[in-house]
């Protein structure tokens, strides 16, 4: 049986619904089920079992030998949350302890790291494994992400295969209840049909132009088939980058939500709040050769095509993935 951690969250969810697509109903799903809204996400999804994420630790130790494959998709992954202590005890020491087990009983792990551990990009965006300690988070979740990849370079022991997933700027379907934390994609969307206008963060860089800032946007889609192929070959244990290698101007995002709603682009500039203006990030893309080292060959999809996918096969019909 497979195990799928977050299962109820974004990109756990879409993950349950692409192992069903492959034939693969004999899933748990662990994750904190206590958000309605949120378990929306696992409408018409097969599996086998729900474990609350707060025993799924003691409940593993106990059910370990009919594991054969865990994604590790669960996080706490609020940037705007600046008390580390949450972080330590759900990104780290649940990770480790998940992490001591698959080792243990030889079960193989994936789990999902993040790009936030590349701070403002000093030494670049780039997964060689040995710039990993000398990389600065800027916010607790970030560091906390960090903290954990660092540990896992040190361990003398490892599961049969592992590796970690530096997921860059994810966005698609089911993401409806992250609040604040949700795609600019799925805020964009959701402004233009209140009010026929987007918001963006003025730059507060002079190197920068309003609307300009750059992030490398990952369609969930491509996330899954990273997964998948993980799962399917089991090579090439190590930590790797999950973007698409191209960064995208938040401008050209917009542009592209106006164009799938078939509207003309209206398009308004915004401070960035004052809790995150220090922390946020004007620059990020991955750098992808390991993974494409791995064998892993599918063309990862435009941020038009995938905006145009999401907005017209989800937000619009308010469809599930």
């Amino acid at each position: 049986m497979l195990i799928v951690t977050g299962a109820a969250g974004f990109i756990g969810s879409c993950l349950v619904k692409q192992l069903n697509d492959e034939g693969i109903n004999d899933i748990i799903v662990v994750d904190d089920f206590s958000n309605d809204k949120k378990n929306l996400n696992l409408k018409n999804k097969t599996f086998k079992a729900k474990i609350e994420r707060n025993v799924f630790i003691e409940w593993l130790k106990k059910n370990a030998e009919d594991v054969s494959f865990i994604f590790h998709i669960g996080a706490r992954t609020d940037t705007t949350e600046f008390n580390y202590s949450i972080f330590e005890g759900l990104n780290v020491n649940y990770s480790k302890q998940l992490w001591a087990i698959c080792t243990q009983h030889t079960i193989p792990l994936v789990y999902a790291s993040s790009a936030a551990t590349y701070g403002n990009g000093e030494l670049g965006y780039d997964d060689d494994e040995k710039l990993i300690p000398q990389l600065q988070p800027l916010n607790p979740y970030g560091i906390s992400k960090n903290e954990f990849d660092k540990w896992v370079l040190q361990q003398p022991n490892a599961p049969p295969f592992w590796c970690g997933l530096k997921f860059f700027n994810v966005y698609g379907p089911n993401e409806y209840h992250k609040a604040r934390m949700a795609s600019v994609i799925f805020h964009a969307f959701n402004q233009i049909n209140a009010t026929g206008k987007v918001n963006l963060f003025r730059s507060h860089r002079p190197d920068y132009k309003d609307g300009m800032q750059l992030r490398d946007f990952v369609y969930v889609k491509d996330v899954l088939n990273v997964c998948l192929h993980f799962f399917n070959t089991q090579n090439h244990p190590g930590m790797y980058n999950l973007g698409t290698g191209k960064a995208r101007s938040f401008l050209d995002l917009a542009n592209a939500v106006f164009t799938a709603i078939n509207k003309p682009s209206q398009i308004d500039f915004i401070d960035i709040p004052a809790d995150i203006r220090d922390k946020y990030q004007y620059f990020t893309e991955a750098k992808m050769d390991k993974l494409l080292k791995t064998g892993y060959s599918k063309a990862f999809t435009s941020l038009e095509n995938g905006i145009t996918d999401y907005v017209k096969g989800y937000l619009l019909p308010a469809n599930y993935f």
